[in-house]
């Protein structure tokens, strides 16, 4: 109430005045009644007067951006001027605040990793993240309130977006000319609709491998049991002579002994990706492993090759040995039954000008086209599938070979041409090397690879 008084003090001052104008004009004019009015009317004009002025700079403010303060009159008006201020910097604090929110949801969002848009009623883009932009080919400033349909000519999309049943993810595929899209739609507010979007080409891979894996899995076990299982109906339904059934049974042991290394494998394979990484203090003399690739490698040869193994080295390996055993053994098997007989089989090992390690596998066989390299570590993949399957191979080696060249930090190089033998590189970084005798490098850094997938 701190305007009451002085609006007290002005409604006094502007009587006195009309008073003193009404005992002024009732001597010059002689008539007490004019006078009477006069006084009165002065004394409402002057208050007017008074109000209007504050009232006009009010107003005047009240127009303009209200960044400067209020008028700062007494009385009355001073009390409004002061009340509208700081409802009006309130007012600010809380849209600035709201402000603030929203901004800091808009960056919430854009930090997804999945693609955001917002539609209005007319479904043009209200709003959108850079990854619905990038997922559908949209500017995020320049496409804004622009209708989405002419933008995103999918007729998949169109006909999802114009049906309105949204129950379940649309697929979309090749929207930017590669990968595949995952699309929901739904709708929220007035007339609003919510589109996200997500890129599952990584997904769609990964099933289309899984399901191709699971189909090379089970023909590859099929076809040994469907031989096991003619040739024990031909034992039951046959009067065979001793001659051929022991052919037939070596023939089933054959098949079985197939069935058996695919499993060792598989179990091979599922073993490396599940466990942890190899600890980079338990180290392996190469040269032991080595003698043993020297032993298995005559023993499958059986004289019809020249093996020839480096077997002092003076070097051990920092990891698992059955891993390195497993990985150097199928190269050198590989080696062995794909180069014709008469032909050369060379292990070596040398340290490169970095530090880091290479054990090298070359034969004399028949090479590999360039355009087969990129897949030979591929799960079942096969340059020639009929050969690899007389030579005993199950299309996993190379696979295992990867995997535990990854898990020891090192790289798995191929160098091959048709007519001209074929090279594979086991490569070690040289934190897992060191000779007999010597101190690591290292065992911090043996522990992380950018080869791990």
């Amino acid at each position: 109430m701190s305007w009451l008084l002085p609006r007290v003090v002005m409604a006094v001052l502007s009587v006195l005045l009309g008073t003193a104008i009404g005992i002024w004009l009732e001597r010059w004019l002689k008539t007490p009644f004019i006078a009477e009015v006069f006084s009165a009317a002065s004394a409402v004009a002057s208050l007017m007067l008074v109000d209007s002025i504050r009232a006009h700079r009010l107003m005047q403010w009240l127009r303009g951006s209200q960044l400067d303060t209020a008028p700062r009159d007494s009385g009355w008006w001073g009390e409004l001027a002061y009340r509208v201020e700081r409802a009006v910097r309130d007012r600010e604090k809380t849209i600035a605040r709201e402000r603030t929110q929203l901004d800091q949801f808009l960056s919430a969002i854009e930090a997804s990793p999945n693609g955001v848009m917002m539609l209005d009623e007319l479904d043009q883009i209200h709003w959108c993240n850079r990854v619905a932009a990038d997922h559908f080919s949209l500017d995020p400033q320049r496409d804004l309130r622009q209708r989405v349909t002419n933008l995103v000519r999918s007729p998949a999309f169109v006909a999802f977006l114009q049906a309105g049943q949204f129950g379940k993810p649309l697929i979309l595929n090749n929207v930017r000319g590669l990968g595949t899209l995952s699309v929901v739609v739904r709708r929220y507010g007035e007339g609003m609709t919510l589109v996200l979007s997500q890129d599952i080409t990584e997904r769609e891979r990964a099933d289309a491998m899984r399901r191709d894996f699971v189909a090379n899995v089970s023909h590859e076990i099929r076809t040994p049991l469907t031989v096991l299982g003619g040739f024990i109906e031909t034992m039951s339904s046959l009067p065979l002579t001793e001659a051929e059934q022991r052919r037939v049974l070596i023939l089933m042991g054959q098949q079985t002994q197939r069935m058996q290394s695919l499993v060792s494998d598989l179990l091979t394979l599922a073993q490396l990706e599940g466990s942890p990484r190899p600890a980079p203090d338990r180290w392996v003399a190469l040269d032991t492993l080595l003698l043993r690739l020297n032993s298995d490698a005559l023993a499958l040869s059986a004289g019809r090759h020249q093996i020839h193994i480096q077997m002092d080295t003076q070097i051990e390996l920092a990891g698992v040995e059955s891993e390195l055993l497993s990985a150097a053994a199928n190269l050198v098997t590989n080696a062995v039954r794909y180069t014709p007989d008469g032909g050369v089989v060379d292990v070596h090992w040398r340290l490169l000008s970095d530090g880091s390690g290479e054990l090298s596998v070359n034969d004399t066989g028949p090479g590999i086209s360039r355009e087969h390299l990129p897949r030979l570590t591929e799960r079942f993949y096969r340059v020639d599938g009929s050969r690899s399957r007389e030579t005993g191979g199950t299309g996993l080696g190379l696979s295992i070979v990867k995997h535990v060249l990854q898990r020891h930090g090192g790289e798995l190089h191929i160098e091959s041409e048709p007519g001209k033998g074929s090279k594979f590189q086991l490569v070690f970084p040289a934190v897992r090397i060191r000779r007999l005798g010597e101190t690591p490098l290292g065992v911090e850094s043996a522990m992380s690879s950018p080869l791990e997938h």
